[in-house]
């Protein structure tokens, strides 16, 4: 009978909610393969005509860029694995790979940027090219920023695994500004916005409460992202200034 006591206590049934709970466990690791399916969704729109397949061949930089977008991802979804089967060591001596990679994407995000745009101005004729560059730069801001926060309180799961959470969440505006609805409409960031959110729940069914991180970010992020819209909508003489001259 003490036996049998000793069993049931050694082997906890999981539940939905709270600490080790169903959510609390998978969540990351579901959110990591959700990023994939956003990816391959939103991509899937473009990524032939315009980089496999396209009429006019594209830079060979956008190729690196899309090998360093692609090799991320799938590191978030092995460190999040690693997390969710407790290989903790391997993961923290991992993610000084992805703390490397992250800080290369950032000046190639960039470089790809203006390189682009120069591109779709002078090769494509694309009118206003360079107005949707100011969009590359402030993905790449919001990028460093919550990068360099994930790093610096590394040691600080909590925080950590949040700031990793919301830095590739802001990488899917590529991703969703491919879809056509999403992308006429200027939604890209509302869709972002809404992947963001399904964290709000889970620290509601995990913790009772919403973590400081969200608190503090979110509306950072609402501010910063409206000022975004606005300028490749309303293109401001400030942004033509710099943007044009920079684009050629």
């Amino acid at each position: 009978m003490a036996s049998t006591s000793q069993t049931f206590a050694a082997h906890p049934t999981f539940t939905l909610t709270g600490r080790r709970g169903l959510i609390d466990t998978y969540f990351y690791f579901v959110m990591s393969l959700t990023f994939v399916a956003i990816v391959v969704w939103g991509f899937g729109h473009t990524v032939n005509d315009f980089l496999i397949h396209p009429a006019v061949p594209r830079p060979l930089l956008l190729w690196f860029h899309a090998t360093a977008f692609s090799t991320w991802l799938l590191l978030f979804v092995l460190q999040s694995a690693l997390v969710r089967t407790h290989n903790v060591r391997l993961h923290r001596t991992l993610g000084w790979s992805i703390a490397g990679l992250g800080a290369v994407m950032i000046p190639l995000g960039i470089t790809t940027g203006i390189t682009m745009g120069r591109f779709n101005t002078g090769v494509l004729h694309e009118v206003n090219a360079d107005l949707f560059e100011f969009v590359s730069f402030y993905d790449m801001a919001a990028f460093t920023t919550l990068l360099a926060l994930g790093i610096y309180w590394r040691r600080k799961p909590e925080l950590h695994r949040r700031l990793m959470f919301l830095a590739t969440c802001g990488l899917m505006s590529a991703a969703f500004g491919r879809i056509p609805y999403l992308g006429s409409h200027n939604l890209f960031y509302v869709a972002v916005d809404a992947v963001i959110c399904l964290g709000l729940p889970r620290d509601l069914l995990v913790d009772r409460r919403i973590h400081r991180v969200y608190l503090i970010a979110l509306p950072l992020l609402a501010i910063a992202q409206f000022i975004t819209i606005r300028v490749i909508t309303t293109t401001p003489p400030w942004w033509s200034n710099f943007a044009h001259p920079l684009m050629g």
